[in-house]
């Protein structure tokens, strides 16, 4: 039992932290997994968010919300334009039917996918309306610092002017390099890229330190912005580290079990289909092996028609977070991809998947399928836990693959690699431990020298 006088010295471990961001507090998404995560045991009244999406929030880690939707963001005018548009008024602007069919029509056409990306634009860089119910809020919850994973220039605008209006510094948590690729095609004739990177150097200037998602992100983002960067991955709670070794030979009644969990856009299907053709090459010449895909239901509506026809696949139900570790420890193999896509390797060039230590903790060894350099690829291969493919080619995937099923003795090795790899980085008590000392040292800096809460020109 904490007694009264136990409660200020640990209250004072833990700045009240104003979050910003687009989804709130729940564990629907890689990203949203990741934050309840890193804020798990914060102090209930020491957090609040400031959130956009439409979602509703769980209150398992903070029960302090403004929702500011996408609605009041924009000046009386443009809003009312944009209703006549067909927009809601609810969710991204990029939601309004008209924006929705030529998304779809980019899918199958690039001269229409060229023109997406610039109403894309548009709309992220228009004018942000700060309404005064937004603005009183932040400022009378009087918080220590504020943190954002950001992800727009929305996002990062909002970010900044949480910061000025409260006089606090600010610390934004890069998990993939959008700042380099989000307007890497000369949207509005390269003025989307200038405004992006304006608007970030505007927020770094705000922030005494940042955080990244990998430790190659970490070194190049100190060298590009100048301020220390730290590095939170996702951490992971007991669960995930229940899961038995693997057994050292696999059953002679049933297949290798191969699992995928996780989501198929950013062209990771592409990688996962050809991982599909492999192992049903090894089931028609050797032994059997079956993979087994859990994605969000969109997307297996959207991608699992690219899969018809291989035989040995099959798509599971949409998981919920608490179902993750059980799934997990039924695999023989746990599988991970990414995209060979030049756009999209540059985008997740620094990025380490949330599902990264999930698997690790899980004790299974993992067959990894994506370009070499990327940061991800190289953690499994760090970390000792599987097999990194790093190229497309489907020969070589297959043979790697093959090696992998036939050689179940190096099941327990990379295994017992990953797990204790994951002991020593992602245990969820440890890392939310550190994470709070950063935050701590970070509103210790004190408020930004600022003249005014007006965003720079």
């Amino acid at each position: 039992m904490t007694h009264p006088r136990d409660a200020a010295p640990r209250t004072a471990q833990f700045p009240k932290v104003l979050v910003v961001g687009h989804m709130p507090f729940d564990r629907s998404t890689g990203t949203t997994i990741t934050l309840s995560n890193l804020f798990h045991g914060w102090p209930k009244d020491r957090l609040a968010q400031v959130y956009t999406s439409p979602s509703e929030p769980s209150t398992e880690v903070c029960t302090e919300f403004l929702h500011f939707p996408p609605r009041e963001h924009y000046p009386r005018p443009q809003y009312l334009a944009l209703r006549m548009l067909g927009w809601n008024g609810t969710g991204p602007v990029q939601s309004m039917p008209a924006l929705t069919a030529v998304r779809d029509a980019a899918d199958r056409r690039s001269t229409v996918a060229a023109w997406y990306t610039h109403l894309v634009a548009l709309g992220d860089l228009s004018p942000l309306h700060l309404p005064s119910r937004v603005t009183n809020w932040m400022r009378q919850y009087r918080p220590d610092v504020v943190y954002s994973m950001l992800g727009s220039v929305r996002l990062t605008r909002l970010a900044a002017h949480a910061a000025r209006h409260c006089r606090v510094p600010v610390v934004p948590h890069f998990t993939d390099d959008w700042p380099a690729t989000l307007y890497g095609r000369r949207e509005l004739g390269g003025f989307a890229a200038s405004r992006l990177h304006a608007a970030v150097r505007d927020l770094v200037g705000l922030a005494p330190c940042g955080m990244a998602i990998s430790g190659p992100m970490a070194e190049e983002y100190q060298r590009r912005y100048g301020i220390p960067f730290d590095v939170f991955t996702n951490s992971v709670d007991a669960d995930f580290f229940a899961a038995p070794p693997p057994p050292v030979t696999p059953a002679r009644d049933r297949p290798a079990n191969l699992v995928y969990v996780g989501a198929l856009h950013l062209g990771r299907w592409r990688s996962l289909r050809t991982i599909a053709a492999g192992a049903a090459a090894i089931s028609t010449a050797a032994t059997p092996v079956r993979l087994t895909v859990h994605c969000p239901t969109e997307d297996a509506e959207r991608y699992g028609r690219e899969f018809a026809g291989i035989p040995g696949v099959h798509f599971g139900r949409s998981l919920a977070s608490h179902e993750v570790p059980a799934v997990l420890a039924e695999a023989d193999i746990l599988v991970h991809v990414e995209s060979f896509a030049e756009d999209t390797r540059r985008y997740t060039h620094y990025s380490v998947s949330t599902k990264i230590p999930q698997y690790l903790a899980a004790g299974r060894p993992i067959f990894g399928h994506g370009p070499a350099e990327l940061a991800s690829m190289a953690y499994v291969r760090s970390a000792g836990a599987g097999i990194v493919v790093g190229t497309p080619e489907e020969d070589v995937v297959t043979e790697q693959l093959w090696k992998l099923c036939l050689d179940s003795s190096s099941w327990h090795e990379f295994g017992r690699n990953g797990r204790a790899h994951a002991e020593r980085h992602h245990r969820r008590e440890r890392v939310a431990t550190r994470f709070a000392e950063v935050l701590r040292q970070a509103a210790g800096t004190g408020a930004p020298r600022l003249a005014d809460a007006r965003e720079p020109a």
